[in-house]
């Protein structure tokens, strides 16, 4: 048996490496958290509370709120390959 993934509209921003302000405001103020670390394999990532425990985003990774308000982290590939913008919406949403 083969499934089609049903189409789904999903608000999602990027992970920019400074628009750390918009993320906050995206997830909520309490569920993401700033990375700055002496290991430059982590700096400059976020955290993000997810349903899954925290996940590290780094800078290009998409930040996606689902359909039950849950959050989940996409790597930019993966988010190029599975989400195409909605016909009428600005990148301001």
């Amino acid at each position: 048996m083969r499934f089609r993934k049903k189409p789904v509209v999903v608000e999602a921003i990027q992970w920019d490496g400074s628009n750390f302000g918009e993320i906050k405001e995206f997830v909520g103020f309490g569920c993401v958290q700033h990375v700055k670390s002496w290991s430059r394999e982590f700096d400059n990532t976020i955290l993000i509370v997810t349903l899954e425990g925290d996940m590290r985003a780094n800078v290009g990774d998409w930040i996606i709120r689902g359909v039950n308000g849950e959050f989940y982290l996409c790597k930019p590939d993966i988010f190029e390959q599975t989400y195409e913008r909605v016909e009428g919406e600005s990148e301001e949403g």
